[in-house]
């Protein structure tokens, strides 16, 4: 088991149920999954774009990235319905604590000017996203091998019921929210 899964065993279960008064162990949230979203506009001119992205997400993750196609036509942004536009990946399980630990120990340090993350986003039903401004910060990325900086939206789901259950045990897992 991962470091990050013993300690919410041990020390985050028991945290938890004393600050939020369960009376069952089931009750307390827990990490469902963590998914990864890289879009990819330009896509649609350069179709190597799509290619090296998903490489790079699946050296940062470890699984194999799914592929995302438009829904819609937008004649505006010259898309049409089915064209590749992004990938994802969906961690869960033993994937999903060892990429999150290496999410909070490695990759969020190497952040340039950064001073915690926003306790505003929350969805209100007890998930919370951010974004990414480079795939740089993991280490798992060679810098000489990158042609263009792309961002990635990082979604962590959890199974609690309020906002402030999921920041409570985002909290006690490591996020440094901003104060």
């Amino acid at each position: 088991m991962d470091t990050l899964q013993i300690k919410y065993r041990e020390e985050i279960v028991p945290a938890m149920m004393k600050t939020f008064n369960y009376s069952n162990v089931m009750q307390v949230p827990r990490l469902e999954k963590i998914v990864i979203n890289m879009g990819l506009g330009d896509a649609l001119e350069n179709a190597r774009v799509l290619d090296t992205s998903m490489g790079e997400l699946s050296q940062i993750t470890g699984q194999r990235p799914v592929l995302t196609r438009a829904r819609k036509s937008i004649a505006n942004f010259k898309l049409r319905e089915g064209n590749p536009i992004g990938c994802r990946v969906t961690l869960r399980r033993q994937r999903m604590y060892e990429f999150f630990n290496r999410f909070l120990n490695v990759a969020l340090p190497r952040v340039r000017d950064f001073k915690g993350t926003s306790p505003k986003a929350f969805d209100g039903r007890g998930n919370y996203t951010l974004g990414v401004l480079e795939q740089l910060i993991f280490p798992e990325i060679n810098y000489d091998n990158v042609e263009q900086i792309k961002g990635m939206n990082i979604t962590i789901v959890t199974s609690a019921q309020t906002d402030e259950e999921a920041k409570e045990l985002l909290t006690l897992l490591g996020v440094p929210f901003r104060k």
